[in-house]
């Protein structure tokens, strides 16, 4: 594909230098001609534990000038195939969760109308929420959902708060915005508050893969039984704490006993997806990270679904 959608050459300009964007791709107006928008969405209004999520999006492309576009294990650049460009950060209100929910919705419209598909890179999963509002509106269905977490986020209002980043996922399946008998969880671990928690998950028949079905039935194997999710307009969230804290200790709620950075890539490589329309990375904290090793793994997510992207191109 001949476009103008590449990153800056590390051997023309070093790494460490130029203006910071994701992927060092270039940085274009919404409008513009790409077909995958990379957006920003720095809030942590939502979080129940550790805040920081708001810095993320710019922890994220400083450490971007060490990506690279071409995937060995797939033997192709994504920018090959897809446009993929650095559109700016989605405005917030850092204050206010429902003023932030519908400068998101007006932003995602927008992006969406335009028939644009997008890499989100927040935020606290709170921000999925009003995402996936206008990605049902884009697609007129719920959406099959992939969601990478340690957390089940079909809990009760905290606080007497109905949103908050641990109720996105029931708000999701309440309001119709995606589907249940689609709907694929991983990385899921203890402990719960009780049992009850697992009520919403059966009553609906989501699937929860937790980290013991991957160990226990072996990575290869478990990449195996996963399903096709075929051609139908499909959203992956991935909450960077279903990592262990070993490898993203710089989040906001960490559970120890997470899946591996390498496990983590190999699941991603084994997801038969050909209906890619959105995805998003949540809860990075870069206050809480050591040696940007968190940053870097939310990267390495972001390269993921890029070249999931191409692969479906």
């Amino acid at each position: 594909m001949s476009h103008e959608y590449h990153p800056v050459p590390g051997r023309l300009l070093p790494r460490f230098s130029g203006i910071k964007t994701f992927f060092r791709l270039p940085n274009v107006p919404v409008g513009a001609d790409y077909d995958i928008g990379l957006v920003g969405l720095p809030f942590d209004g939502g979080v129940s534990y550790r805040p920081g999520a708001r810095f993320a999006p710019s922890k994220i492309r400083e450490v971007s000038s060490l990506g690279r576009v071409f995937h060995m294990g797939r033997m192709e650049s994504f920018t090959a195939k897809i446009r993929a460009a650095d559109i700016g950060d989605c405005p917030t209100v850092p204050i206010d969760l429902m003023k932030t929910y519908e400068r998101i919705q007006a932003f995602y419209g927008d992006l969406l109308s335009r028939k644009k598909k997008v890499i989100t890179v927040g935020g606290d999963h709170s921000t999925t929420l009003p995402i996936l509002r206008e990605m049902r509106k884009r697609y007129g269905k719920p959406l099959r959902f992939i969601h990478f977490d340690a957390h089940l986020d079909t809990y009760a209002p905290a606080w007497e708060m109905e949103y908050h980043h641990g109720s996105f996922a029931r708000h999701a399946v309440e309001e119709g915005l995606v589907d249940p008998k689609h709907y694929h969880m991983f990385g899921i671990r203890g402990p719960l508050a009780g049992a009850d928690d697992l009520d919403f998950i059966n009553k609906h028949g989501i699937q929860v893969h937790t980290v013991d079905e991957v160990r226990d039935m072996g990575l290869r194997a478990f990449i195996a039984s996963l399903p096709d999710f075929g051609t139908e307009p499909t959203y992956i969230s991935y909450d960077i704490d279903c990592l262990d804290p070993s490898c993203a200790p710089g989040t906001g709620t960490p559970v120890p006993g997470g899946l591996t950075t390498y496990e983590v890539q190999q699941i991603f490589r084994g997801l038969k997806v050909r209906g890619l329309v959105g995805a998003d990375i949540v809860e990075v904290s870069p206050p809480f990270d050591s040696s940007d090793i968190t940053a870097m793994a939310a990267l390495d997510a972001m390269f993921e679904m890029l070249a999931l992207y191409a692969a479906q191109a």
